[in-house]
């Protein structure tokens, strides 16, 4: 309770970066879920924005709540993104990934002027690693490709759901892969993605403006 308490606290606080007429991004995940329900607050007390989810799940909570959603076809160029984390380091790398919506978070990250990320203090690492990096992969290279992230030293394995491969909102599936402690993040992210097969990886370098985690009643604000 109290770990969801923290993770609504740091979505509230960034609620202070959107403002009137903007695009936003709409991150995935339980921090992200929660910053969308209270954007819908502001909406309806009327606050002027378009959202560009980065799920199907997103979306769908986005439109119940009323948020007037765009595209990328429409928008090219979004004002700010809030999304979630898995983890973050001191240099604000991070990886996305658990919720399963790595690609299009990634995606919208790259089109936005400032990615905040917002969290609960758990999050919070010194070096990258204990939580197993999701990559997305096409489903006809899956065995190879992880048989050549297995070669990197990751143990790898197939996310299931109800027992059948868990299968993105892209139609690929999703290796988790436990590193352990990843000391140079930068070298890894450049490896995985030259290799054919993977769409994308859970490493988001220089990608995050701010991140905002929540301990208690404390928000702790960083920069990059």
């Amino acid at each position: 309770m109290a770990n969801d308490q923290e993770k609504e606290a740091a979505a509230r606080a960034s609620l202070r970066f959107i403002k009137d007429g903007q695009v936003v991004g709409l991150g995935t995940g339980s921090t992200a879920a929660h910053f969308i329900r209270l954007l819908g607050e502001q909406v309806r007390n009327g606050l002027r924005i378009r959202g560009i989810p980065t799920s199907v799940r997103s979306k769908e909570l986005a439109l119940s709540l009323g948020i007037p959603l765009a595209t990328l076809d429409e928008c090219q160029e979004i004002a700010v993104t809030v999304d979630g984390a898995d983890e973050v380091d001191p240099q604000l790398r991070l990886i996305k990934g658990g919720g399963g919506a790595l690609l299009r978070e990634k995606i919208v990250a790259s089109a936005t002027r400032q990615l905040v990320i917002v969290a609960d203090a758990t999050k919070r690492v010194p070096v990258l690693g204990k939580f197993p990096l999701p990559v997305e992969v096409i489903q006809f290279a899956q065995t190879l490709v992880a048989k050549r992230i297995a070669s990197l030293g990751a143990e790898v394995r197939l996310r299931t759901e109800n027992g059948k491969p868990y299968v993105t909102d892209e139609n690929n599936h999703i290796l988790d892969c436990h590193f352990g402690e990843i000391p140079d993040a930068d070298g890894l992210a450049r490896q995985l993605s030259d290799m054919p097969g993977v769409v994308e990886h859970g490493l988001f370098i220089g990608m995050a403006s701010t991140v905002l985690f929540a301990r208690g009643s404390e928000i702790v604000e960083l920069h990059r």
